[in-house]
């Protein structure tokens, strides 16, 4: 039974930080690839950024320079730090796990970007 705990979610200015989080269980963390993706209203989820447990690191070309995927496997735990938000960054982020038993996800957290 996985369990992927978000945090972090929230209203914020364009312009500003939010830290998301998101706490992982029933899986082998360390093994395990990790992601975030997004979907906003009426549009697929996509990718986002994508942390692999060597440490790889992929990201959305529209988040490059601005997001940064983190994780500590002590915490069993993987980040997401995003800057400069803007409006467009709008969506409810997910965050998943990619396992040796198969692909899981977490609730889904809402960033809200506005003024």
């Amino acid at each position: 039974q996985v369990q992927l705990v978000e945090s972090g979610g929230g209203l914020v200015q364009p312009g500003g930080s939010l830290t998301l989080s998101c706490a992982a269980s029933g899986i082998i963390f360390s093994i395990s690839d990790m992601g975030w993706y997004r979907q906003a209203p009426g549009k697929q989820r996509e990718l986002v950024a994508r942390i692999t447990s060597g440490g790889s690191t992929n990201y959305q070309d529209s988040v490059k320079g601005r997001f940064t995927i983190s994780r500590d496997n002590a915490k069993n735990t993987v980040y997401l730090q995003m800057n400069s938000l803007k409006p467009e960054d709008t969506a409810v982020y997910y965050c998943n796990a990619d396992s040796i038993s198969g692909r899981s996800w977490g609730q889904g957290t809402q960033v809200t970007v506005s003024s």
